[in-house]
C-alpha cells in the first residue's frame, strides 16, 4: 500500500511538474501560438508589428533571400534598364547552382518574364543567377546591390553573400528585416502577385538537345490551402531549416506573416496560417485617399493672391482594439496667410487626425505652386489690370 501511494504521489508531482512547464510556456493571453523559433506578423499598407517572436536574431534565410533578388529585378523594369520580352542567355556558372532549380542549361535563352516566374514560382537558383549576371553583369555585383538595397529600407541586420540564398558562411537576415523587404516588393510591385500565386505552369526548354517542357510547381502550398493567401516565397535549406514570407489579403486588410527556422514545412506553413488569422481578426484599416484639394492659401507680397494645396498623400490608420473608426475627424492646421515667395512642394501645414479627441496621425499640406515675390513692375501691373477692370 506504501508503495502505491508513493507511486501516486510521483506520478502526480510529474503531471504537476508537466503542467506547469506547460503553462509557463503558454503565450499571453490573446496572443498567438507559434512553435517557430522566430517569426513577425506586419501589416503591410502602415507596416505596423502586430506580433514578433526573436524577430532580430539573425538566421538564415534559404530562398527567401530571393525577395530581395526579385526586388532588384524589379527595379530594373521600373528604370527601363531591362524588359519582360529581353532575352537572358544562361551562363554556365548560372547552370550550375545547386538546390532548387528548373534545369537551364549553358547557352540556353529564356524571356525575363520566364524567369521571374521560375523564380517566384518554382524558387530556381539557376534562373536568379542568371537574372543577377543578365542585369549587373556578376553575381557579386548584384549582391553588393542587394545589400545597398537592404540598407535604404533600413535592414540593419541583413548581410546577402548570393543572391539565391545557398546555405553560406555570413549570409543572414532576420523575420523583421524579411518583413521589410516583403513589404517593399508588394507594395512598389504588386504585380509581383500575378506571378507568387500560379500554382502550376510549364515552361520550354530549348537546348542542343531540342524543345521539351518543364513543370513549374509552387512551393508555397498556403496558394491551395489558405483562401486569402496572396504570395509570396517559400525557403528551406539543412540549416535553415523551414521559412516562409507569406502574404495574404482579406477585403482592405494586407498582411506579411513570416516564419523562420520552423522544424518541417507543416509547421511553417502551419504558424503562417495562425498568424494571419490572429492579424486578420484583430486589425480593421481607416484610409482617407486625400484625393479632394484643400481650399487655397492667401499670399502676401506674392505676384498672386492665392496658392493651392495638396495633400502629401493618403492617411492610412491601423486599429487593433475594435475602435468606431467612423468617428475619426480631420482638421486642416494651416497659416491665415502664407508670404511670399512660396515654393511648390514646401509644407504649409498638416492634416491632423483624431479619434476620440487624441491625435491618432497627420498628412502634410504641400504647396501645389510655386509664388514669387513681387517686384515694383508687379504691382504697377496689377493696379493697371484693377483700374481697367
Amino acid at each position: 500500500m506504501y508503495r502505491l501511494l508513493s507511486l501516486c504521489l510521483s506520478i502526480s508531482l510529474l503531471l504537476s511538474g508537466f503542467l506547469y512547464r506547460e503553462e509557463e510556456a503558454a503565450p499571453p493571453s490573446g496572443e498567438p501560438s507559434v512553435s517557430a523559433p522566430s517569426a513577425l506578423l506586419m501589416e503591410a499598407s502602415t507596416g505596423t508589428v502586430l506580433y514578433e517572436k526573436d524577430a532580430h536574431t539573425k538566421l538564415r534565410p534559404a530562398s527567401i533571400t530571393k525577395i530581395m533578388t526579385l526586388i532588384l529585378i524589379y527595379d530594373a523594369l521600373a528604370q527601363g534598364t531591362i524588359a519582360l520580352s529581353d532575352t537572358v542567355t544562361v551562363s554556365e556558372y548560372a547552370a550550375s547552382m545547386g538546390g532548387s532549380q528548373v534545369f537551364l542549361e549553358p547557352g540556353e535563352t529564356q524571356t525575363v518574364e520566364t524567369m521571374i516566374k521560375c523564380i517566384s514560382i518554382a524558387s530556381a537558383n539557376d534562373a536568379c543567377v542568371a537574372m543577377a549576371e543578365h542585369i549587373w553583369g556578376s553575381e557579386a555585383e548584384f549582391v553588393s546591390k542587394m545589400n545597398a538595397r537592404a540598407k535604404e529600407l533600413g535592414m540593419d541586420d541583413t548581410n546577402f553573400v548570393n543572391c539565391c540564398g545557398l546555405d553560406t558562411e555570413g549570409h543572414m537576415t532576420t523575420a523583421y528585416d524579411v518583413a521589410l523587404m516583403s513589404r517593399e516588393l508588394i507594395n512598389r510591385y504588386p504585380q509581383i502577385h500575378d506571378y507568387c500565386t500560379i500554382w502550376m505552369e510549364n515552361i520550354t526548354h530549348v537546348t542542343k538537345k531540342g524543345s521539351s517542357e518543364f513543370g513549374l510547381t509552387n512551393t508555397n502550398k498556403l496558394i491551395k490551402q489558405y483562401p486569402y493567401a496572396t504570395g509570396l516565397k517559400t525557403g528551406s535549406t539543412a540549416l535553415a531549416k523551414y521559412c516562409v514570407s507569406a502574404t495574404a489579403q482579406k477585403d482592405d486588410i494586407r498582411l506579411i506573416a513570416v516564419i523562420m527556422a520552423a522544424p518541417d514545412y507543416k509547421v511553417r506553413f502551419s504558424d503562417a496560417t495562425t498568424l494571419l488569422n490572429y492579424g486578420f481578426g484583430k486589425c480593421q484599416l481607416y484610409e482617407d485617399a486625400n484625393t479632394d484639394a484643400p481650399p487655397p492659401l492667401t499670399v502676401t507680397g506674392g505676384t498672386k493672391e492665392s496658392v493651392p494645396l495638396q495633400y502629401e498623400g493618403p492617411f492610412r490608420y491601423l486599429d487593433t482594439k475594435g475602435a468606431d473608426l467612423t468617428s475619426i475627424t480631420k482638421e486642416l492646421q494651416l497659416p491665415e496667410t502664407a508670404a511670399a515667395p512660396v515654393k511648390k512642394e514646401a509644407v504649409a501645414g498638416k492634416a491632423v487626425y483624431r479619434l476620440d479627441g487624441a491625435e491618432i496621425g497627420s498628412v502634410k499640406l504641400l504647396y501645389a505652386a510655386s509664388v514669387p515675390r513681387a517686384r515694383f513692375q508687379d504691382y504697377f501691373q496689377m493696379a493697371l489690370d484693377a483700374f481697367f477692370l
